[in-house]
């Protein structure tokens, strides 16, 4: 799969990069995919070097090509650092540029301003971003209307309705949200036909936020439709790509449609559908590798380790337990490198549940026992002051330990304590717009209330 990037690192393996050069990809971001990260680092490094350039010609398009290889490097590692000079620099292009002087090229830098700022919303759970990314978009599609910038933009205010509908939309407002895709999709694979290089992978993306609305929406209201119509979706935009030439976008596809999967199996009981969800997760894993790019990695890892979960609790297979166990730590790995980031708390969370549920089939409490004790360990690196979405976390796992020992023993003295964790975690849920986690957070005070009023 990544032959066409090997030979890319051959070629370019004993050169320098010096100051009349543009690195390797010579501005094309459709070319960054194949870099892996020590390449698509150095390709940054020479990106800072064009664009600072006393005669470097066209500034501002350098520094909007420079932001597109540094936002690509956060993508791949939560680096908050290369998420600000990403920023940064499309900031200086869009000024660069002129909203009057040359539009097209202006609402380009604007865009990616905006993508920047979604990507930091992902990456660090800022909502705020989400709001000033969309009115990026909205700006930059009534300048550049139907030109490759203005589809994008257009894109792009899709996604940020997408993503909000995703936590708390009904059926109708989650196809609503949905078919906003279809305009902009259908654009940008008319302009890859015409030859537009950059709009074949932007149209493959739309499809994939696309999917992962539905899939979002699909889990939580339990809505088979839904996840049918997200893996429709996906199966067209992995028809759009080759592995060899778009390895992380094909390989995102992949653990989107293993996740359809999983939960599309898991609602329907069919354990045929979580064993292609597997299979199709390993298929990713063996051609996407850690040195690419670590979080597409991990997050591969997380959904495989989520697949074997349904799996084990389809089939009460033990081993599936462990091997979800396995893909958790090997995720964990990776997210050690980067705390600050909410996925390393819920990746550690997903563990502490996989821990919970392995012992609660087994009825054995010295699983329990280790699910309390990895937690502990957790719990030595939380800090409510600095990061309390991960101490909320934390509190839901501790508590989910409380549960499901009062399960196993009947013991009651463990409710004030898990009370009061789930009531913290609730707050601090609330106050930060995770509505999923509150959800999750005030589902357990329910089940706690239930069992109290029993005894």
């Amino acid at each position: 799969m990544f032959d066409f990037g090997r030979e890319l690192r051959r070629w370019f393996a004993g050169e320098t990069l010096g100051p009349g050069q543009d690195g390797l990809t010579g501005g094309d971001g459709a070319l960054l995919e194949l870099l892996e990260l020590d390449l698509l680092r150095a390709e940054a490094k020479a990106a800072d070097i064009t664009a600072g350039r006393m005669n470097v010609r066209d500034r501002p398009q350098r520094q909007l090509e420079a932001a597109v290889v540094w936002r690509e490097i956060a993508r791949r590692t939560g680096d908050s650092l290369a998420l600000r000079k990403a920023a940064a620099y499309a900031e200086r292009a869009a000024g660069g540029f002129g909203r009057e002087a040359r539009p097209r090229r202006w609402a380009g830098a604007r865009c990616e301003q905006a993508l920047a700022a979604l990507t930091g919303s992902s990456l660090f759970g800022d909502d705020g971003l989400e709001s000033a990314a969309d009115f990026a978009f909205v700006e930059a599609h009534r300048t550049a209307g139907a030109s490759l910038p203005g589809v994008l933009a257009q894109a792009g205010h899709a996604q940020v309705t997408a993503r909000a509908a995703a936590t708390n939309a009904d059926r109708d407002e989650a196809l609503q949200a949905a078919a906003r895709f279809d305009g902009p999709i259908r654009a940008l694979e008319t302009l890859a036909r015409r030859g537009v290089g950059a709009a074949k992978l932007l149209a493959a993306a739309a499809r994939l936020d696309r999917a992962e609305c539905l899939i979002t929406c699909g889990e939580r209201l339990k809505d088979a439709d839904l996840l049918r119509f997200a893996l429709e979706g996906l199966d067209a935009a992995g028809a759009l790509l080759d592995p060899a030439y778009e390895p992380l976008t094909w390989a995102r596809t992949g653990v989107a449609v293993g996740q359809a999967r999983t939960a599309l199996g898991d609602l329907t009981g069919d354990v045929g559908v979580i064993s292609d969800a597997v299979s199709g997760l390993v298929t990713v894993l063996e051609n996407i590798s850690r040195g690419h790019s670590p979080l597409d990695w991990a997050h591969a890892q997380l959904a495989l380790a989520a697949a074997l979960q349904a799996l084990g609790e389809a089939g009460d297979h033990a081993r599936a337990f462990d091997q979800a166990l396995g893909c958790y730590d090997r995720a964990l790995m990776v997210l050690g490198d980067a705390p600050e980031l909410p996925l390393r708390a819920c990746a550690a969370h997903a563990r502490v549940s996989c821990l919970v549920r392995r012992a609660e089939l087994a009825a054995d409490l010295e699983m329990l026992d280790e699910a309390e004790a990895s937690l502990r360990v957790e719990l030595t690196l939380a800090d409510a002051g600095k990061d309390p979405v991960a101490w909320a976390v934390r509190q839901l796992s501790y508590a989910q330990i409380c549960e499901a020992r009062m399960a196993m023993l009947g013991e009651c003295e463990a409710h004030p304590s898990a009370g009061v964790a789930l009531a913290a975690a609730l707050d601090v849920f609330g106050e930060h717009g995770r509505r999923t986690l509150a959800d999750a957070a005030a589902r357990g005070l329910e089940r706690l209330r239930f069992r109290m009023a029993r005894i």
